[in-house]
């Protein structure tokens, strides 16, 4: 949450945040929000009713869908070998990134990735130009192999892992860019094509469905066109807002429907390790984003190992998400008004 603070206060106090049953709430309102949420935590535990006492619940319309993700860890090398084949990039030098809002106020907030051939740009490759034509080959920007391609993919959906080298040492891996395609879900594809049923479905269900079927499985990532690029850091998995993620607190949101930053209350559903399901309600905050998440849809940090990978695997669960603001906060400004 303090991590959380620190980002608040880096936004213009008085812009507006998000407008929420009709009302706008400004950055330096979720800020004072935030710092009053920071000196009740020691007591929550304890007298849960201070938060609705201090706080209104801004219900977030529709209900979101609560999904998870994790940080994988996989086998890799830093130099290529028949036992590592598979590059994962860094973001390679002719991939242009542009903001449109530069060219039109229609376009604010929106993003063109291409490179430039000759006297034009067009849209950079996507996933079966680069993993199964080796579009970028010779631009330099290989910066670790990996012994599975399933890896790889598994790895651009979370957007962050760790690499276990061969000498035993890891190093984090985390998201440096996209190539500005879609994102498709191999999932969604697997179960609308009648290949798993949609009961089963998982990360570990298509793992296995690729690892048995190899030449299918492969076309169908090539149908994901989305390409994630990556960094090599020390530490790490970091959000959208600059800080290290916290399991179980940091969730990511779609930034036009929830702002960065924000304290919420998120309550569904989750899986028990080992099978069943168990109720969570609990504190969280915005720090994340994602090419998946659109629209109300919630994705919650599970962090790290295999309960986590379990966890985020099996996650999807109708769960209502709300937005806190202080009472008190609220109540200066109808002071305000008032005078």
């Amino acid at each position: 949450m303090e991590t959380s603070l620190d980002y608040l206060l880096k936004k213009d106090r008085d812009a507006v945040a998000v407008e929420t049953d009709g009302m706008d709430v400004t950055w330096g309102e979720l800020a004072l929000s935030m710092v009053e949420l920071l000196e009740l935590l020691p007591d929550l535990d304890a007298e849960p009713g201070l938060l609705t006492r201090h706080f209104r619940l801004f219900a977030l319309e529709p209900p979101t869908l609560l999904t998870g993700y994790y940080e994988p860890w996989i086998e890799a090398s830093l130099e290529p070998s028949e036992k590592y084949p598979y590059p994962l990039y860094g973001v390679p030098s002719d991939c242009k990134t542009i903001d449109l809002g530069q060219f039109h106020p229609r376009w604010k907030g929106q993003q063109l990735v291409y490179r430039i051939n000759g006297d034009a740009i067009e849209p950079y490759p996507d996933r079966k130009d680069i993993d199964g034509a080796a579009a970028l080959k010779g631009l330099g920007a290989e910066i670790a192999y990996a012994r599975n391609l399933m890896d790889v993919f598994l790895l651009q959906v979370q957007g962050s892992g760790r690499l276990v080298l061969p000498d035993g040492s890891v190093r984090h891996i985390l998201y440096a860019g996209k190539n500005g395609h879609p994102y498709v879900s191999l999932g969604r594809l697997l179960i609308d094509e009648g290949y798993v049923p949609q009961e089963e479905m998982s990360m570990g269900r298509i793992r296995q469905f690729v690892a048995e079927n190899p030449v299918v499985g492969r076309e169908m990532m090539y149908r994901n066109p989305s390409y994630v690029f990556f960094r090599l850091a020390e530490e790490g998995p970091f959000g959208s807002i600059g800080q290290v993620l916290t399991p179980m607190v940091s969730v990511a949101v779609d930034r036009h429907y929830v702002p960065l930053g924000s304290a919420l209350l998120l309550s569904g559903g989750i899986p028990r390790i080992g099978g069943g399901e168990r109720e969570f309600c609990s504190l969280v905050t915005a720090q994340d984003t994602g090419g998946a998440i659109k629209g109300t849809r919630c994705d919650l940090f599970c962090g790290t190992g295999p309960d986590a990978e379990y966890l985020a695997g099996h996650l999807q669960h109708d769960a209502s998400l709300y937005l806190l603001v202080s009472k008190r906060v609220l109540g200066k400004r109808t002071d305000v008004r008032q005078q």
